[in-house]
């Protein structure tokens, strides 16, 4: 019997190449996004890739409160054992912080943090209690390091980072593992969404998607506990732990502006 993976943010980006991937290796998918159309358009894309996987779309903004409880109903509701958990789902608010939406940035926070939380936690009991699983969530080379005009996007992605390597620690004897895979600027419509396009952190040649999903999903096999794509990202964030914080913040200010 093949095994589930649930990949939230499936039909686009990263999210879309890690379910092609995924169903290349038999498993099938739950896959999550908030967009119907867009579900639809993505699952005949995967399908392309093997037509004899079960894929199951649901709709669901993970910025609401009750979204991730009525995913893992469902799933628990039509008896589907989520053997693999991908929380990709993510959004960015660009910009100073004292001018940006309030609302915005909390629905950021919320989807970035909270659901990534509380879906981890709903589906990592039915994992224990069977001693097997894989959990993979999306960081960024920010989770690293502080970094302005992009204040509260970094630091959602710090808790992500530092989440998952502590209960990455936890878990272990249990069988259940858990990866961060921490992607920093690449080709995708991310960049288009929050209005970066333009800044210095975008110049230059660009991981594709489907390069980042590739590392991801063999860091998630492989039991990695943290994968940084890019050699230049895997200096950056290296290097970055000896220079003053506040050396770090003004570069940081410079890679971000337009």
């Amino acid at each position: 019997m093949n095994k589930t993976a649930l990949i939230t943010g499936a039909s686009s980006g990263i999210g879309l190449e890690l379910c092609k991937i995924f169903a290349r290796s038999n498993y099938n998918l739950v896959m999550v996004s908030q967009n119907t159309e867009r579900l639809e358009k993505a699952k005949a894309i995967v399908l392309k890739e093997n037509n004899k996987v079960k894929i199951i779309n649901i709709a669901k903004n993970l910025s609401g409160p009750l979204s991730a409880d009525e995913i893992f109903n469902y799933t628990e509701k039509n008896l589907i054992q989520i053997d693999v958990l991908v929380n990709n789902a993510g959004v960015q608010v660009y910009g100073d912080f004292h001018q940006a939406d309030i609302d915005e940035t909390l629905n950021m926070m919320y989807l970035n943090m909270l659901s990534l939380t509380k879906l981890t936690g709903l589906y990592v009991k039915g994992m224990v209690k069977r001693g097997e699983g894989k959990i993979l969530n999306l960081g960024s080379t920010g989770s690293f390091q502080p970094c302005p005009l992009n204040s509260v996007y970094c630091a959602s992605k710090a808790f992500v980072l530092h989440f998952s390597e502590g209960i990455r620690e936890e878990l272990k004897g249990t069988g259940v593992t858990v990866t961060t895979l921490c992607p920093g600027a690449t080709n995708t419509n991310f960049a288009k969404r929050a209005n970066i396009e333009n800044i210095k952190l975008f110049r230059g040649k660009l991981l594709s998607p489907g390069d980042v999903a590739e590392i991801g999903y063999k860091a998630l096999m492989n039991n990695k506990s943290v994968v940084v794509t890019g050699m230049s990202n895997k200096v950056m964030t290296w290097i970055v732990r000896f220079i003053p914080r506040n050396v770090v913040t003004k570069l940081g200010m410079n890679m971000m502006k337009k």
